[in-house]
């Protein structure tokens, strides 16, 4: 990476350029299809890879969970009656899925599009997000995805980059400074361990096809789904992760590092953090879906929670949707082969560049360079919620009251016991004495249930709001030094410095209000 980037040359980067990107219709993946088509309308084509039946079903997914979101007002405002037309020439809807070879895309429909030969950029941000998810899905999506991305990226002869998008927390429960480099094959967060991805693959495929001969009248589907999800959380741990989902993304960036060493082809990870609600463009506030800091400002809105396990002097390290997208643009543009100072441009024919791949990890984050404690997010709560209390369903105001917090797991079960769980035993003790009449009974199981399910979620995401390491951002920093000539200035359309951020402003002015208009609607 040479030379000086700013807006002008990032923006004309995209002009004519063929792109593929999964994992549209998540969170992140709207946001950079919006973001591309706002900045740059003459990029060439944007194919979306989503699951579905066929090339109909697929356009009306793109149409409904994508293009058709709120995110897309400003862009919709600006082509008026021209957008539909506008979408339609420009974004691709493509049947597919990431857990077959070739997406599952029959070779006919490839060669028809001409995919292979066109694309310039593939963008996985494809993946299984639930911390406790069947293994064999996890792997599917995020192990073996990005094995089929990387194999279908081989065959795309002028490809400049290929950038996966991970997560910062493959540290896991490390502590102090977390490096900005690529894991190892094999590597583990647990000593004594040696991790082998085909022979976790098959464990679970085996498992599966066990359970499936057995046919066992007493296995229920929701059994087995239970014995898969069981069976991925204690490979996780075994090894030193925390759940499924940042085992399984840990072992697809080492694929991803396997399949791709000694290419021709720029290879790019991107590590963010905990992702938030939009703070700028194109509409502040957007999110989709509730991150474990929103179930705090639920809970604490409706007050259905009195207590959370969060140490309010430890960093929550987050980061804006629309600052994510812009770092991976920049990134993209960064380490593409048609920036002037890498080499001349390549011939658009099958040849192989000279230049070895690039494999470069950035830290998307923000605990580094200007953290925010857990303490701004309640005091700016307790903030918001005085002055805009929540309104139940009956047309009350929920008068709200301070949460506890409790800085240790240990901490947490104590007080979860002396709170609840004596309190429980008591009940089901009356239960039994009362022959289960006045309906003690079934309260008691309800009871029960709710304890479990708040059991299962601090042992879920305990570790995220406990975490005490911090994430080096080096890359990251150097990708902001060469943004402009003087590195002191800031690009405002591809902003991606926490620094610039007020945080107690943009919880209180920009996420807590989003949270309240998007996700509880």
């Amino acid at each position: 990476m040479a030379g000086t980037l700013n807006e002008a040359n990032i923006t004309e980067y995209f002009k004519n350029k063929s792109m593929l990107i999964t994992g549209a219709t998540g969170f992140l993946g709207k946001i950079l299809v919006e973001k591309i088509l706002r900045v740059q309308p003459d990029v060439k084509r944007i194919y979306l890879l989503v699951r579905a039946a066929d090339a109909a079903a697929a356009r009306q997914r793109v149409e409904t969970e994508v293009v058709g979101k709120e995110l897309f007002r400003v862009l919709r405002q600006r082509h008026g009656s021209g957008f539909d037309a506008f979408i339609a020439e420009k974004v691709v809807a493509l049947a597919g899925d990431v857990r077959h070879e070739g997406f599952g895309v029959e070779a006919e429909t490839l060669h028809e599009l001409r995919l292979t030969d066109e694309l310039n950029i593939i963008i996985n941000s494809a993946a299984t997000t639930n911390f406790y998810e069947r293994y064999d899905e996890a792997l599917d999506v995020n192990v073996m995805g990005v094995k089929h991305i990387c194999d279908f990226a081989g065959r795309c002869p002028n490809l400049d980059v290929l950038l996966h998008v991970s997560t910062a927390y493959v540290a896991g429960e490390k502590q102090g400074l977390v490096s900005e480099r690529p894991l190892r094959d094999g590597e583990t967060l647990r000593d004594g361990t040696h991790l082998e991805i085909d022979a976790e693959v098959r464990l679970a495929r085996d498992l599966s096809n066990q359970m499936e001969a057995d046919n066992d009248i007493y296995m229920s589907p929701k059994v087995k789904r239970k014995a898969m999800k069981d069976l991925g959380l204690t490979r996780a741990r075994h090894f030193g992760w925390p759940n499924t989902y940042v085992f399984t993304k840990s072992m697809g960036e080492m694929t991803l590092g396997q399949m791709t060493r000694g290419g021709r082809v720029s290879v790019l990870i991107i590590r963010p953090s905990m992702i938030t609600s939009v703070q700028n463009d194109p509409l502040p506030g957007w999110i989709e879906g509730a991150r474990t800091i929103d179930m705090i400002l639920i809970g604490y809105a409706k007050q259905s929670i009195s207590c959370f396990l969060a140490d309010l002097d430890l960093t929550m390290d987050v980061m804006p949707g629309d600052m994510v997208v812009n770092a991976m643009m920049v990134a993209t543009v960064a380490h593409s082969y048609t920036q002037s100072s890498r080499s001349e441009k390549r011939p658009h024919q099958r040849t192989q560049s000279v230049l070895p791949a690039v494999l470069q990890v950035y830290h998307v984050t923000s605990s580094l360079r200007h953290p925010a404690p857990y303490a701004v997010l309640y005091r700016t709560g307790i903030r918001y919620f005085e002055e805009h209390p929540w309104v139940g369903r009956d047309g009350r105001t929920v008068r709200t009251r301070k949460m506890r917090f409790l800085g240790s797991i240990a901490k947490f079960h104590l007080f979860m016991v002396l709170k609840y769980r004596l309190p429980l035993e008591l009940l089901r003790l009356l239960s039994i004495l009362c022959f289960g009449l006045f309906g003690l009974a079934a309260l008691y199981q309800d009871l029960a249930r709710n304890y479990r399910l708040v059991m299962q979620l601090v042992d879920l995401y305990g570790p995220f709001s406990l975490f005490k390491g911090c994430f080096e951002d080096v890359n990251l920093n150097k990708l902001r030094l060469a943004m402009a000539d003087h590195p002191t200035t800031t690009s405002p359309l591809f902003n991606f410095d926490p620094k610039t951020v007020d945080w107690d402003d943009y919880f209180y002015r920009v996420h807590i209000p989003g949270v309240m208009k998007y996700v509880l609607e």
